[in-house]
This record gives C-alpha cells, structure tokens and sequence, in this order.
C-alpha cells in the first residue's frame, strides 16, 4: 500500500532512538525467533539465556550502523548474522573453558533436545510467526468490529464482498477496517519484518 504522508517514526527508528517501550517490542518480535536459532544450534537452557542476551546487545550496540543499502537486505537477515557472529564467539569461550557432561544430568538434558532433522528452519514460516507476532502488538488499538474484519480478510482471507455480507456493511468499509489495521501495523514496525 503506497502511502505519500509521513507517518510515525517505525518501531526501528524509536529503538534507535532508544525508546525504552520499543526495544521491549522489538525483544517481543524476535526473541522468538532468536531462541529458534538457538534451539537449532542445541543451544539450551541457561547458555541459551546468554546467547540470547548476547546477540540482542549485539543488536543495540551496531543497530545505528544497520542499513538497507542493497536489494534484498533486511532487519532480519542482519540480525541472523549477528546471531552467528555471537554464537561463534560463544563456541570459542565454550572451547577454551570446556564444560564436563555426563550421567543422569546429561542423559535428561539430551532427552529434552529438540529434533532437528525433524524440524524445518522455514524462514515463511519464521516471518508468519513475526507477523502474528506484530499484529499482537497493535491489537488493543482497535474496535472489535474493526479487529475482525480485519482479520477476516486479511489473515482468514475471506473476500471483502462475502465478509461484507455476513457483517452487513458495505465492502468499502471493509476495505476501510483491513487498511486502518495495516497502515496502523506499518507505522508501528514499517518493513522491519520483510
């Protein structure tokens, strides 16, 4: 949706700013997806803890310097990479101050690994889960009746025309609910998910 009128400074642009509020929704975004990463490189418990909080230091002390100089660069891709640089220097710590596992405690924390061949690392599946992650944080913004419509269309994928029906409005105000919701959720996290 093309939109020529300036619009609220994006989530990024506050986190840059550092609005307290925006990093916490920030964190709400992607800590999901951080401790996803994780999760796939048998990263667990507390030394996922401290991955986690590692990378997204990461994050805040290089976030002025992130750019979208080139096609197909994204906030989430950045970050992936400073998942990886932080994991590396953590493998390297690990390395030179190896811990010891075995018995009773190792077997229970190797029962509780996930399966990782089982697993897909999905990134349509990844950018899904920040989407609905995102929609969370802009929900209480909206009537009920504005909400469902909404996400009828939108997230159902209903055609306007059928759910102007069964509501019993015209389909320009559904269009009208599904563009408040969206423009809403664009000022709040701009293309910070693409």
């Amino acid at each position: 949706m093309a939109d020529d009128t300036p619009t609220s400074p994006t989530l990024l642009d506050r986190a840059r700013a550092s609005d307290s509020e925006a990093w916490s929704r920030l964190i709400f975004l992607y800590e999901p997806l951080v401790r996803h990463w994780c999760a796939r490189w048998a990263c667990q418990g507390a030394d996922a803890d401290d991955l986690v909080q590692e990378i997204f230091v990461g994050v805040a002390s290089g976030l002025a310097s992130f750019r979208r100089d080139r096609p197909g660069d994204s906030f989430r891709g950045w970050l992936r990479g400073i998942a990886r640089n932080k994991r590396i220097d953590f493998l390297r710590r690990r390395g030179r101050n190896p811990v010891a596992q075995g018995g009773t405690e190792a077997l229970l924390q190797l029962g509780q690994a996930p399966d990782l061949a089982a697993e897909a690392d999905d990134p349509i599946e990844q950018v899904s889960e920040l989407y609905h992650r995102a929609l969370a944080l802009v929900r209480g913004e909206f009537e009920e009746k504005t909400w469902a419509t909404f996400w009828r269309v939108a997230v159902d994928g209903l055609s306007v025309d059928a759910v102007a029906r069964d509501l019993g409005v015209t389909p320009a105000a559904v269009r009208q609910a599904k563009s408040r919701v969206l423009r809403r959720l664009k000022q709040e996290v701009g293309d910070l998910i693409a």
